[in-house]
């Protein structure tokens, strides 16, 4: 799994048992594998290539995953049954019925020897649906006993039971934003949010994040960078970094807490890189009735990994792995491209 935020990829072996339709796991061994430099560029900077540098970066991209999977597997000397990849989302415009996440699935299977499921995202969107949230089936399936599942990573999402259906959809923008504004302080990202913490929320900007259209439109609903880069990016600018951040902190708590105000009060189970900045999570508990749960660091920082492993398994069963309720596509799914080596 490879987010947004451009935090690193993140890998687990998981182990899946199934009986009667019920699924447990257990992550077996998981590591967070920050990216050099040279990835870190030439992913931050391919929202802006051009398609014939786009079609290398896939196959590179696709390889240098292969090579990190397989290093993986001789490290804790597993073989593993597939390998599910996430790839890293370049451009997502499901208006304009078209997603695209990179790490070229047959250039990942030959570099790790492995079979290999990828493109999670393409049926759905080619069935009229958002493509996203994906992570909901395995809300579902894996974490039932929260009444509302919020992962807060690059980009904030929610998912939950109504009626019987789960409905999942974007909310804003997180640590895209929290991360760009600590990089203006030469740092990775703004630990426990503590330079957050020591700024005043500006009024302002605060209404200026808060005043686009996206906010109040209906679900299904997702985001992408481009949102990021056409109606925030040029706000953030003219205040002090501490400012700013917390500002955009009350913005993400404001967005979460909105939508969930309308549900039965309940458990929320907090994950993503969101979950480890204490201010976010304090600013956000203090706008809600219900209670937050940050839970064991594993889940926290590999829920992710561990829900498209869980989707390559359900595609590998034929079984259901996306879900029209949540995208808004005319059916459900059975996604995902399979790769042998």
């Amino acid at each position: 799994m490879s987010g947004s935020s451009l935090d690193g990829l993140d890998i687990a072996l998981v182990r899946f048992q199934e009986e009667n339709d019920n699924y447990r796991f257990q992550i077996l061994e998981a590591e967070t594998l920050p990216y050099p430099e040279h990835w870190k560029t030439q992913l931050s900077e391919a929202f802006h290539k051009q398609p014939e540098e786009l079609v290398q970066l896939d196959k590179d991209y696709g390889k240098y995953l292969g090579e990190q999977v397989l290093a993986f597997a001789q490290k804790y000397n597993v073989s593993p049954d597939f390998v599910a990849s996430h790839g890293h989302t370049i451009f997502h415009r499901p208006e304009e019925h078209y997603t695209l996440q990179i790490g070229n699935g047959q250039e990942l299977a030959k570099a790790c020897g492995f079979t290999v499921i990828n493109d999670f995202r393409s049926e759905d969107v080619s069935k009229g649906g958002q493509g996203a949230p994906l992570v909901p089936i395995g809300d579902k399936l894996l974490f039932s006993d929260y009444e509302i599942c919020l992962n807060t990573g690059g980009i904030a999402n929610l998912s939950y039971d109504e009626e019987g259906k789960r409905i999942a959809y974007d909310l804003c923008i997180a640590n895209q934003a929290l991360n760009y504004l600590a990089n203006m302080n030469g740092l990775d990202y703004d630990r426990d949010g503590e330079l957050a913490r020591s700024g005043e929320v500006d009024i302002t900007l605060l209404k200026q994040l808060n005043r686009h259209p996206f906010y109040g439109q209906f679900p299904p609903k997702s985001l992408g960078r481009e949102f990021f880069e056409a109606n925030q990016k040029q706000l953030l600018q003219g205040l002090s970094v501490p400012d700013m951040l917390a500002t955009f902190v009350e913005h993400i708590a404001l967005q979460i807490a909105l939508p969930i105000s309308f549900l039965p009060k309940g458990k929320i189970l907090c994950t993503g890189g969101g979950a480890r900045n204490k201010f976010l999570i304090e600013r956000l508990q203090a706008r809600t009735k219900h209670e937050v749960v940050v839970p064991e660091k594993q889940i926290i920082d590999y829920k992710e990994a561990l829900v498209f492993a869980f989707l390559g398994l359900l595609r590998l069963e034929g079984k259901t792995n996306v879900l029209a309720s949540v995208t808004g596509a005319e059916s459900d799914s059975c996604s995902g491209r399979i790769w042998y080596y």
